[in-house]
């Protein structure tokens, strides 16, 4: 069987084999999109396909959609290449159950993708001929926080952006400089409404995205390239809306196992590919179940009853509330405390670091004890049930391929979302923090990460993070099984509000943090032991 429109003509063998096609015929919805463009998405990753992709697919199905999306790549072409193309535009969506069965199904609302290239005058025709309809009802994005960004530490912008600024609205490139080109198309074609819809991971997505937007049609704009008039269009939002929303399913790497399943199973050409990009991708998505899309419901042109596919259409304070309910008590937070404790422990599998003993206690001590008692209750999701479902459904699930090293990323720019906002509510409500444990005992494990060494004292490979040439300078000095070395190296970060939201010793936390590190480099052992003190 292959994964293209007329291999999907093999109906029999496809069912036999357990997976499901679409109820629909895939080439007409795409003849009828590339006429009637409804809904535009840059960035046509992993999660894209699995998530949004399959949103449009069942209201395809439903009859409640009538075109498929238009797929926009502008960081990494050889997806488009060798995962779009080749297969029609296909995705085979594999959904991995915590009892080692799957879900397999076939998506084909994904209707034409482009590979946006600055030199590619055809493919950049194709977009300005999509956003200049006023049928196009909104422009949805999955391109990472980073896509979004126009500046680096020092404020100054990337180069890549500079390029775009001082080239002009026909050479631009970025996600965010092709896109405010694409508007001006749309604001020469008759000022459209249009709602951009970000569905990353980030706080307050939909604000980013308007902030970059506006900031490169304003460097334009005192260049003298595009019109005040046209700054207008795109800052008011009843016109041109930027709506929020949290996101959140879990979609790892395409998985090997994965792949040798469906070549058992007789689909051919499955292979995964690692591109020049190092994206990880295969004709194939691998993801968990459960999954949750909050949309802040502006949508000036119109837009997909998506509440039918399951997403919660609301208002901007809940979206807000909604993600932060995520992302500071239950889910990130559980994420940032197991994982670098799971990478000391020598572990390489995050469903085994929930069957650790000290794991399981540290995270429900972190969750559902100190979070949930601060934590802001959204309405229209349980907190209570989020985070069970997190910890017994969703972390444990073995066959989701995911690993405490790449959790671990970044972790010096996310521990202040992360813990800081707790913190700063038991201080706001209390006085102080004194009466957290588990936070100060995650942060501190953290630290202890920080010196490479595992549990026995063998060096192990940090995850990638901006900050670690700069903290593990700060503890060159601390020696594993000399906790005398300890001088109080760590006052500075403790204190470092940029770091955590609060300075931790004013928060009344930072000596017992400093406490727990020194407990966790006595020797071998001493992170189990420290963990075993504390959590009873």
């Amino acid at each position: 069987m292959k994964l293209t429109l007329s291999g999907l003509g093999q109906r029999e063998a496809w069912e036999k084999a357990g997976i499901e096609l679409p109820a629909y015929d895939a080439a007409a919805i795409a003849a009828y999109t590339a006429d009637n463009p409804r809904w535009v998405h840059f960035g046509i990753g992993n999660i894209f396909r699995i998530f949004p992709g399959t949103i449009a697919d069942d209201l395809i199905a439903s009859g409640d959609l009538k075109s498929g999306i238009t797929c926009v790549e502008t960081f990494d072409f050889e997806v488009v290449e060798k995962i779009y193309r080749p297969y029609d535009n296909l995705a085979l969506c594999v959904t991995l159950l915590k009892d080692g069965t799957s879900q397999k199904r076939v998506i084909g609302s994904l209707s034409e993708a482009i590979a946006a290239r600055k030199e590619d005058s055809a493919a950049r025709e194709r977009l300005n001929q999509i956003f200049s309809d006023p049928s196009l009802q909104m422009v949805s994005f999955t391109i990472t926080e980073k896509g979004y960004a126009l500046r680096n530490a020092a404020g100054e912008y990337f180069s890549f952006v500079k390029e775009d600024i001082e080239s002009g609205l026909a050479c631009a490139g970025s996600a965010m400089a092709l896109v405010a080109a694409l508007l001006f198309e749309r604001y020469k074609a008759g000022r459209a409404p249009l709602a951009l819809v970000s569905m990353d991971n980030v706080s307050h997505n939909g604000e980013k995205l308007r902030n970059a937007v506006i900031e490169i049609a304003g460097a334009w704009k005192e260049r003298n390239l595009v019109p005040e008039e046209f700054i207008s269009y795109i800052s008011d939002e009843s016109v041109i809306s930027f709506p929020w929303t949290m996101i959140d399913k879990i979609t790892p790497r395409p998985s090997e196992s994965v792949q040798e399943m469906l070549g058992d199973l007789g689909v051919e050409d499955m292979e995964i590919v690692i591109t020049d990009k190092k994206t990880y991708i295969a004709p194939f998505v691998n993801a968990e179940k459960p999954q949750y899309l909050v949309v802040e419901d502006s949508f000036p042109n119109g837009r997909p009853p998506f509440e039918k596919a399951g997403v919660y259409m609301t208002d901007r304070d809940t979206v807000n509330a909604s993600e932060r309910m995520k992302v500071t008590v239950c889910l990130n937070p559980l994420h940032t405390a197991l994982a670098p404790y799971g990478c000391v422990l020598g572990y390489t599998r995050f469903s085994d670091v929930m069957k650790d003993p000290e794991m399981l206690k540290l995270v429900e001590k972190v969750g559902p004890v100190e979070g949930m008692a601060v934590v802001k209750d959204p309405g229209i999701l349980s907190p209570k049930a989020f985070i069970e479902e997190c910890i017994n459904d969703r972390f444990p699930n073995e066959y989701i391929s995911d690993t405490p090293q790449r959790i671990a990323v970044d972790t010096s720019q996310m521990v202040g979302i992360r813990f800081g906002e707790t913190i700063k509510e038991y201080v706001k409500r209390d006085g102080n923090a004194e009466k957290l444990t588990g936070i100060p005992l995650a942060i501190a494990g953290w630290l202890r990460y920080l010196l490479a060494l595992d549990e026995e004292g063998k060096p192990f490979e940090l995850s990638p993070d901006p900050m670690n040439d700069e903290l593990q300078a700060i503890l060159k000095d601390v020696e594993l099984g000399k906790p005398e070395t300890y001088q109080g190296q760590l006052k500075p970060v403790l204190a470092n509000a940029n770091i955590f939201g609060i300075d931790l010793y004013e928060a009344g936390i930072g000596e017992l943090i400093e406490k727990m590190f020194v407990q966790e480099i006595e020797g071998p052992g001493a992170v189990r032991r420290t963990l075993q003190k504390y959590l009873g």
